[in-house]
């Protein structure tokens, strides 16, 4: 999972001093690799020492190039959001309202089922560094699916905000009832979510 260009400098423009050392700024990119793996899989309670880890430096390491863990975090999560915001935009532009709905949800739920991290952070986003990034999301989403329904793609009789619980549930947990999922168990959800969302044909 590389960093996006663009994230080690959000990173180090908190960071007082002079710019690192092309060997530094690797060590930097590798934690920030690290922090996005272990975000994905672990969730936003990560360590810093389990990100050092996976990084293959040391603690020490870690804390000379990081201003934070809380800080590492954030622009992880951030970058992780944008990706999702410009899914939302791409959508909104596409002339097909059903489909730009569709293409959004798949890169939506699929980030969701990847990554607990962003799980976590939509979950439980009152009050925290991300807020005003999930109400742009709202808000992009709100207008995908009214566009939808303007055009007679989606049902009326659902308000928007049943979309982003019925979008969240396609991402499964692992197990269930004994049963185990595999890494396609979200697209087989979201197929039959987006199915329900159609309207009723008369019979």
């Amino acid at each position: 999972m590389t960093p996006p260009r663009g994230t080690v400098d959000r990173l180090l423009a908190g960071t007082p001093g002079p710019r690192p050392r092309a060997d530094a700024r690797r060590n930097l990119e590798r934690l920030v690799e690290a922090a996005r793996t272990a975000v994905a899989e672990v969730g936003v309670g990560v360590s810093a020492h389990e990100i050092a880890r996976r990084a293959g430096v040391g603690i020490g390491t870690f804390y000379r190039r990081i201003p934070s863990l809380e800080a590492l975090l954030e622009v992880v999560l951030e970058d992780l959001f944008d990706q999702i915001s410009d899914a939302a935009g791409q959508a909104l532009e596409d002339p097909d309202p059903w489909h730009g709905l569709c293409a959004f949800a798949t890169v939506y739920v699929r980030l969701r089922a990847e990554s607990c991290g962003i799980s976590e952070a939509l979950g439980d986003a009152s009050g925290n560094a991300l807020a005003q990034r999930i109400e742009d999301l709202r808000e992009g989403m709100r207008a995908l699916v009214e566009r939808a329904q303007a055009a007679g793609a989606v049902r009326t009789d659902l308000a928007w905000q049943d979309v982003p619980f019925l979008f969240a549930a396609a991402a499964t947990t692992r197990r269930t009832l004994g049963l185990d999922a595999n890494d396609q168990q979200w697209e087989r959800n979201l197929r039959v979510i987006l199915d329900g969302l159609r309207p009723v044909q008369p019979a």
